[in-house]
């Protein structure tokens, strides 16, 4: 289906963009970086999610609305306008300073899409955004699932 973005939408979208990117280079470079195989292994798995919802906002940015089953098994061109001058994260990270800065990212990344699907006037834009918004919030349940299950996280 084809849309027609208002210039809000589309600023929207492209806030989202920025902080896809931002998500996958973290993923990225704390994959790298952590210690636990268990982290790096959910670094990556993240990061590959994200990679999809950048493609996704792409092809709204382009003017399409994705089907969301055929989404899920694509990860085409995600990564192509990604800024590589940037590094996201902390060089030298332990293993909890990682997962506490990607907990405060996925919260915040959360947040944002709750506003964006409220400012969209398409329906089927409002569900791929909110889709990929529970996808968010599921990666800061599993890293606060990792932290828990470390002792990194103590829920009182």
């Amino acid at each position: 289906m084809q849309i027609t973005l208002s210039e809000k939408e589309r600023m929207l979208l492209e806030d989202q963009k920025s902080h896809e990117q931002i998500c996958i280079e973290k993923y990225s470079n704390y994959a790298n970086q952590a210690q636990d195989t268990q982290l790096k292994q959910l670094c990556k798995n993240n990061e590959q999610i994200e990679r999809q919802h950048l493609d996704t906002i792409n092809q709204l940015l382009n003017g399409t609305v994705p089907q969301m089953n055929a989404q899920q098994n694509q990860n085409q061109n995600a990564g192509q306008n990604m800024n590589n001058t940037q590094i996201a994260g902390v060089c030298g990270a332990s293993d909890k300073d990682i997962c506490s800065d990607l907990l405060m990212t996925e919260k915040y990344v959360s947040g944002t899409y709750d506003t964006a699907i409220f400012e969209f006037k398409d329906t089927e834009v409002r569900d791929v955004l909110n889709h990929i918004q529970k996808e968010e919030q599921k990666h800061g349940e599993s890293v606060f699932k990792y932290m828990e299950s470390k002792g990194m996280y103590n829920v009182q």
